[in-house]
C-alpha cells in the first residue's frame, strides 16, 4: 500500500464530501448548484413523459416551416405599389444614412417586385402569383407583414431566432417545447427535424440542439429518402434479442455509474439508448409515406422515396398525428440576392415557390380535415427579410435583394392563432415597419404562450441565471393582436 497516495486521498475535498454523504456540508452546497431537475440518484421521470400546460392552450404540437435564407416578401406578401414605380430608380437617401448592408455599396438601385398580387380572404391579404396555392388557405391563417429583427446575417439570425442567443449554446425552441410539455409519443422522438433543400441551414445543428436544457430534449434529424434515423439499426451480426441483452448491461452499468455519481446526463444516456432501440420498429412505419392514400400524395405532391420539403410536410402531419410534439423543418435557398440564376428574382424565386407552396397549403388543408389544426401551432418564416433595393452585386443585371433585419413576413396558423388576420404594415417602399411591429422576442414570447406558458416564467436554471428562451429582459411582449 502506498502510504504517501493514501494521505493525500484522505485530505482532498472530493474526497471528504464523499465520505460526508447526501447529508454532508458539500453535498447540501453541491445540490443549490446543480441545475434544475437534478437528481442524485439513479432513478430519474422519464423526462419526456407527456406533462400538461400550467395555462390553458390548445397547442398540442408545433410545425415550424422554417425557410433557411430569408424569403423576399416584396414579392410574395409585401405589395408596394410605389416601389414598382420607381423600379431602378435611387433609392432616396433617408433609407441609406447609419444603415449597414451585407453586401450593398454605395447608392443603390430601388427594385420593384416583377410579380402581379391580389388581395384574397377575409383579411384582404396581399398574396403574389407566386403561391396560388397558398390563396387557398388565407382565411385559415395570420398573415404578419410587420416582422423585425436585429441581426441581418444569416447563422446570428437563425440563431437568435430559433433559440433566444445570436451565439451558439442556448436552447433551441423545439428543446424548449420537449422540456416543457414532454411527448405524448414514447416510442419516438418529442422533438424531430426534417431537411430540404441540399443543405443545412447556416445557423447549423446548434438550431435544434438542447443547449444547457438536458440532452435528452435536443431535436433528431430524420430523413426523408434512405434509412430514416443514421445509426439507429442493429449493426451487421447483431439481432434483436443480441441488441437488447447489450442495452440491459450497458443500463446496468450507467444506473451503477449515475448511482455513484449523479451525472443527469448518464440517466440521459439510458434514455436515450431504450429510445433507439424502440424507434427501430416505430420510426421507419411513420417515415413510411408509402402508407398514404394517393389522393393525399398528390395534395402535397409528395412523392415517396425522394426527399423533398413536399415530403418533409406529409411527414409532419404525419408525426404530429402520432404524438410528436415539435417538428422543425428547415429549406433551404432562399437567399436571393441575385448573383446568379438560382437567386434571381425572376428565374431563381419561381423554383423555390414552386417548391413549398403546394405543401404548405396541403400541411394546412390536411390538419384541417383531419381535425388536428386547432391542436397544432403552424409557423411559417425566415429569419429576416429582404431589400427593397436590387443588390446588384459587382455590377451584376440580374435582380436581387440583399440581407434586411427592419422588416419581413411570415405567417401562422392553428391553435389559438386569428385565422384570416393580415396584420401589421410597413412603409410605402417596404423599408421600415410603420404599425404593430412585431420583434423576434415578441414572437418568441407569442410561441411560448400559445404553448401554454408564461413566457416571463418560463425558463431553467443554469450558472445561477434563470434562462429564457425569450432572454434575460422583459422586452418581449406577446402579440395580442393575432390571437383568436
Amino acid at each position: 500500500m502506498n502510504l504517501h497516495l493514501t494521505h493525500a486521498r484522505a485530505v482532498t475535498r472530493r474526497e471528504f464530501l464523499s465520505r460526508n454523504g447526501k447529508l454532508g456540508l458539500g453535498a447540501i452546497a453541491l445540490q443549490t448548484l446543480m441545475p434544475q431537475g437534478f437528481s442524485t440518484g439513479p432513478q430519474m421521470a422519464n423526462a419526456l413523459t407527456a406533462k400538461a400546460s400550467p395555462l390553458p392552450s390548445k397547442v398540442k404540437s408545433v410545425i415550424y416551416l422554417g425557410m433557411s435564407g430569408a424569403p423576399p416578401q416584396h414579392d410574395l406578401f409585401d405589395w408596394k405599389p410605389e416601389l414598382v414605380k420607381h423600379h431602378l430608380q435611387d433609392c432616396p437617401e433617408e433609407f441609406l444614412k447609419g444603415q449597414t448592408f451585407a453586401f450593398i455599396k454605395g447608392r443603390p438601385k430601388l427594385c420593384g417586385s416583377p410579380y402581379k398580387f391580389k388581395q384574397y380572404g377575409k383579411g384582404g391579404a396581399w398574396v403574389s402569383e407566386l403561391l396560388p396555392h397558398f390563396t387557398k388557405i388565407v382565411d385559415d391563417v395570420a398573415v404578419i407583414r410587420s416582422m423585425n429583427t436585429d441581426q441581418f446575417n444569416h447563422a446570428p439570425a437563425e440563431l437568435f431566432l430559433y433559440t433566444g442567443n445570436m451565439r451558439s449554446g442556448a436552447a433551441s425552441m423545439g428543446s424548449w417545447a420537449t422540456y416543457g410539455l414532454g411527448s405524448e409519443n414514447q416510442d419516438l422522438p418529442g422533438f424531430v427535424v426534417l431537411l430540404s433543400g441540399g443543405t443545412d441551414p447556416t445557423g447549423g445543428k446548434s438550431l435544434w440542439g438542447s443547449g444547457f436544457l438536458p440532452s435528452v430534449y435536443q431535436g433528431v434529424q430524420c430523413r426523408a429518402a434512405g434509412e430514416p434515423i443514421l445509426y439507429a439499426n442493429n449493426p451487421a451480426g447483431m439481432n434483436g434479442e443480441t441488441r437488447r441483452r447489450s442495452l440491459d448491461a450497458l443500463k446496468a452499468l450507467n444506473e451503477g455509474e449515475a448511482a455513484q455519481f449523479g451525472d443527469p446526463e448518464t440517466v440521459t444516456r439510458i434514455a436515450q439508448y431504450e429510445l433507439a432501440y424502440r424507434m427501430q420498429m416505430a420510426v421507419p412505419e411513420v417515415m413510411d409515406i408509402t402508407k398514404e392514400k394517393q389522393d393525399i400524395l398528390d395534395l402535397y405532391g409528395a412523392k415517396p422515396g425522394e426527399a423533398s420539403f413536399a415530403n418533409n410536410c406529409l411527414l409532419a402531419r404525419r408525426l404530429v398525428e402520432k404524438g410528436v410534439r415539435f417538428v422543425q423543418l428547415f429549406d433551404w435557398g432562399w437567399d436571393m440576392h441575385g448573383t446568379g440564376p438560382d437567386t434571381d428574382l425572376t428565374t431563381g424565386l419561381p423554383k423555390k415557390c414552386l417548391q413549398v407552396d403546394q405543401a404548405c397549403a396541403a400541411l394546412v388543408q390536411d390538419l384541417k380535415q383531419r381535425g388536428l389544426l386547432d391542436s397544432t401551432l403552424v409557423i411559417w418564416g425566415g429569419e429576416f427579410g429582404r431589400t427593397p433595393m436590387n443588390e446588384a452585386r459587382g455590377g451584376g443585371t440580374l435582380l436581387g435583394r440583399d440581407h434586411h433585419p427592419h422588416s419581413f413576413s411570415m405567417w401562422m396558423a392553428g391553435g389559438g392563432v386569428k385565422a384570416g388576420t393580415s396584420f401589421g404594415e410597413t412603409d410605402e417602399l417596404g423599408y421600415f415597419v410603420t404599425q404593430d411591429k412585431i420583434t423576434v422576442r415578441d414572437l418568441q414570447a407569442t410561441i411560448v404562450h400559445l404553448m401554454g406558458f408564461d413566457p416571463y416564467k418560463f425558463s431553467y436554471k443554469y450558472q445561477g441565471l434563470n434562462q429564457r428562451l425569450i432572454g434575460p429582459s422583459n422586452e418581449g411582449q406577446i402579440v395580442k393582436g393575432i390571437l383568436s
